[in-house]
């Protein structure tokens, strides 16, 4: 495994061309159900590898489900291809952008050809298999993270790109309120001169259909607050990016420093955290809660995960979940206090 220092002198995206030098076909993959700041990383890899002389594909399980997000593949016609119709034994090489292997959100295999990760997560596991690792989880975005690869290997980005990249650290650390490092500051300042903020604005305000309010009545109506922590269940949904919506949405409530919210897509059990406490890790705080459940990941303030159910235990295993969620946060399990009163 070469880490992102390298050698000394040496830049990280020398690492991370040299873990590619070779390659035949290459699959580049963010999480699954990926959001702005995974999918403007992978199409700004794939564009840095062109430029050296390597072909990629850029590739996602799951699906894009929140609308702003779609708003963005559409308006910035990125290039993204269903992992369901791709062979990926037809690759010889693999890069993760902002997901790491083992975590469960992603549809790499063990045997996979994983030559690079390049995340802002905490790093979970020892990648000894890999050729490259970037793991910066002082960084607020892995769109970053990818924004100094382009400046370090001198490759110009097109607009599209450019804008795909301020779109994702302005998503992911919420117009650098959240999680900011000195290098997002510097990152979005230098990219806000090549985005086309026309599109900016178009994909922010992206038009919902009426199912959208009616994620956003279930929510309220079943929110319940439990001393510092407010909690809600969205029963079935269309798209896991619902729960992790709902969850920001929530940690507005004045009295609360933790939102939780579950929701149930399929055959998953979609969980998202978050916190305004800036001294929690809301990482560690999920992976406690579903131990021996399922498998989750995150940083400071914001965390996800997911657990497998079946029709026959979805409600019982929602209710474990959040149960256990209370419990790890201090908070009394019961019924709590419902937010929207008659």
């Amino acid at each position: 495994m070469t880490d992102a220092n390298g050698q000394e002198g040496r830049q990280p995206v020398e690492g991370f061309l040299e873990a590619f030098r070779g390659a035949r076909k290459a699959l580049l993959l963010p999480h699954d159900n990926p959001d702005p700041d995974g999918l403007a990383g992978a199409v700004a890899l794939r564009h840095i590898l062109a430029a050296n002389g390597v072909d990629a594909r850029v590739a996602f399980g799951g699906m894009i489900g929140r609308a702003e997000n779609r708003a963005m593949v559409r308006t910035l016609a990125l290039d993204l291809t269903p992992l369901s119709t791709l062979d990926v034994g037809e690759f010889d090489a693999v890069a993760l952008i902002d997901a790491q292997p083992g975590t469960g959100n992603n549809p790499v295999m063990a045997d996979a050809a994983i030559r690079a990760v390049i995340d802002h997560h905490p790093l979970l596991a020892t990648l000894d298999n890999v050729r490259f690792v970037d793991v910066r989880p002082e960084y607020g975005a892995t769109a970053t993270i990818v924004t100094e690869y382009a400046r370090d290997a001198g490759v110009e980005l097109p607009t599209d790109i450019a804008t795909a990249l301020f779109y994702a650290i302005r998503s992911e650390t919420q117009d650098l309120g959240r999680e900011a490092s000195p290098a997002d500051r510097e990152a979005y300042v230098e990219l806000l001169m090549k985005a086309d903020m026309g599109a900016v604005a178009r994909i922010q305000r992206a038009r919902v259909p009426r199912e959208y309010f009616g994620t956003y009545l279930t929510a309220i109506r079943e929110a319940r607050v439990h001393g510092h922590v407010v909690l809600t269940d969205l029963g079935v949904v269309s798209s896991a990016d619902q729960v992790a919506e709902i969850a920001d949405f929530l940690l507005r409530l004045r009295e609360v420093t933790w939102s939780a919210c579950v929701g149930r897509r399929l055959h998953t059990l979609a969980v998202s955290l978050r916190t305004t406490d800036p001294f929690a890790h809301a990482g560690y705080a999920i992976r406690r809660a579903i131990e021996g459940l399922g498998t989750a990941g995150g940083h400071g303030t914001m965390a996800g995960g997911q657990v497998p159910v079946t029709d026959e235990n979805a409600e019982e295993i929602a209710a474990e979940v959040k149960r256990r969620l209370l419990t790890e946060l201090g908070a009394e399990p019961g019924e709590g206090d419902p937010i929207a009163r008659d």
